[in-house]
């Protein structure tokens, strides 16, 4: 699938993003480029091959979960323009 210079005037008109002759050009190529790359993708046989879910087998190496720094509540406290039982009080968004 190759675009044209107007299909890329269109998706930036709709993403609307004013883009220049330059720009448009220089899009297209790219755009057309991913294109071209999807096909090459889309045409290897991958048939009896599982879907993964993690590139990685599934296993992430994680840290060991530990307390690093002193609680420094009350000092944090300090900042909040209106605080209530050692929490931050904010003004309703939602009603």
């Amino acid at each position: 699938m190759a675009l044209s210079e107007n299909d890329v005037a269109r998706i930036a008109h709709l993403a609307r993003i004013e883009i220049s002759d330059g720009e448009r050009r220089a899009m297209l190529a790219q755009l057309n480029d991913i294109f071209a790359m999807i096909e090459k993708m889309q045409a290897v046989d991958t048939t009896g091959v599982a879907p993964m879910a993690h590139p990685l087998g599934g296993r992430q190496r994680l840290r060991e979960d530990r307390v690093t720094e002193a609680d420094a509540r009350d000092e944090n406290m300090k900042n909040a323009p209106e605080a209530q039982d050692g929490l931050f009080l904010v003004p309703r968004v939602v009603e």
